[in-house]
């Protein structure tokens, strides 16, 4: 798959355009009062820049049949692109899929499942479900898009009481390669079902995601923070808590270099601090005894920290969610101890010089290490900790990238057997995807993609 849409008839593309209810952009398209091809498809971070040969934005789903047989015929390779983040590394060539106008949400209360459109972004279904005192097993932030964060398995606030948010899921509605539509579950199309569960990509296109609810009204949540001159004591106080931490009971700890910047709290900026997060899915009396051993470990500069409601979910990560430059490294790691916070501290830590604006250590296991029955391809089961780090300053690229570097050599020692494939940071090369999944599974999709999409026609490598 060589072809390139530049090489195409004109006819072609304007027949296309003429097939479809959504738009189609080729490279230099200038629409009036419209996004380019590289703008409709442009990814998060700004650093990553989109120069497709085409970009089909598709209105239904069989705009997006259309668009993969298209693409099929003309030897072009499809990536599809729902809303959140995108592609970690810059797409120049082939076709994108965007799906972002395939939005919407419908609950169903008597069997708690929500149907949700390939470009829905997790914020419209907190929202819906939270009408029904149900709340989506979602992630960090509800910014970014359903499917994509979800095919890679899903890590959230969550995790240790309800798992992964592929756990979830019970169905998806998928066009193939060959342009036909399956639904794919337990009893549908099983091997596909498997695999879509934490596979990620190069099986096929998403048009609907069907994901059970967890009823849930209200959570005990929020974030501790704690100044500077408190950090080394608040993280080797987290880390020995965490130890016995309960199972139901999901935290993280970041350090955070904040930077002197109109979008931050104005007794914040230019500060560095340590930021706990805490989610406890119960009342709010048990969370408040559950979270004191936290609070006690120093003096709090603010606590955030009480009874929510499901729909102030994003409140306990407060993740960034409008686009910017970032780069973005992360692993997983088997344990933390007292000799890995010392070389995280030195490396990471205040006047280490780090270039990185955020070094967050997320403690997973419990519910997340536990598969489903039958099985999910879902990566990253074996992490007791997540790390990811995230840098803003594009000067600093290269640091970043050597810092990055340096911390998976130093870190061998208490790295994991792999990391979730959502952790992992661009371009996916073989090395890096050997640590995506273990062995077997990483076999079994292999398989899996080449019975679904036996020429390649999906790129799902970014």
């Amino acid at each position: 798959m060589t072809t390139s849409a530049t090489t195409l008839p004109p006819t072609e593309v304007t027949a296309l355009r003429d097939r479809l209810t959504g738009r189609v952009l080729a490279r230099g398209d200038l629409p009036d009062g419209g996004p380019t091809a590289a703008e409709a498809v442009a990814a998060h971070s700004t650093l990553v820049v989109h120069d497709p040969d085409l970009a089909v934005l598709a209105a239904t789903e069989a705009d997006v049949v259309e668009a993969v047989r298209f693409a099929s015929h003309h030897g072009l390779r499809v990536r599809a692109h729902a809303t959140g983040h995108g592609a970690a590394s810059p797409v120049t060539d082939g076709l994108v899929l965007g799906t972002s106008d395939l939005a919407g949400v419908e609950i169903d209360p008597g069997t708690r499942v929500a149907r949700i459109a390939a470009g829905t972004r997790w914020k419209s279904v907190v929202e819906a479900a939270a009408e029904h005192g149900l709340l989506p097993v979602t992630g960090s932030s509800t910014g970014v898009g359903v499917v994509g964060y979800t095919l890679g398995g899903g890590f959230g606030p969550l995790t240790r009481s309800h798992g992964l948010t592929t756990d979830w899921v019970r169905g998806f509605r998928v066009v193939l390669a060959d342009g036909s539509v399956v639904e794919a579950s337990a009893h549908s199309e099983p091997d596909l079902f498997w695999a879509l569960r934490g596979g990620k990509g190069g099986l096929g296109v998403v048009t609907r995601i069907d994901v059970e609810l967890a009823p849930l009204r209200t959570l005990y949540a929020g974030s501790l923070t704690f100044d500077a001159s408190h950090i080394e004591d608040v993280l080797r106080g987290w880390v020995a808590w965490t130890a016995t931490a309960p199972d139901d009971v999901t935290t993280s700890a970041v350090v955070l270099a904040l930077p002197d910047l109109p979008f931050i709290p104005e007794h914040l900026r230019g500060r560095t601090v340590l930021t706990l997060r805490f989610a406890y899915p119960g009342d709010a009396a048990e969370g408040e005894r559950l979270a004191a051993p936290l609070r006690a470990l120093a003096p709090v500069m603010a606590d955030a920290v009480g009874e929510i409601p499901t729909t102030a979910v994003a409140t306990i990560h407060n993740d960034p969610e409008d686009a910017g430059p970032s780069w973005v490294y992360g692993a997983g790691l088997r344990e933390v101890d007292g000799a890995f916070l010392d070389r995280f501290l030195a490396e990471l830590g205040p006047g280490s010089g780090s270039p990185f604006v955020a070094a967050e250590l997320r403690h997973v296991g419990a519910a997340g290490a536990r598969d489903v029955d039958g099985g999910s391809a879902a990566g990253g089961r074996t992490a007791g900790f997540l790390l990811s780090l995230v840098g803003v300053n594009p000067p600093r690229v290269p640091d970043m990238i050597e810092t990055a570097a340096t911390f998976a050599q130093w870190s061998q020692p208490w790295a994991a057997t792999e990391t979730n494939i959502n952790f992992l940071p661009g371009p996916w090369t073989d090395e890096t995807l050997a640590r995506a999944w273990p062995p077997e599974t990483a076999a079994r999709l292999a398989s899996v993609r080449s019975a679904y999409d036996p020429t390649g026609l999906f790129a799902w490598r970014v």
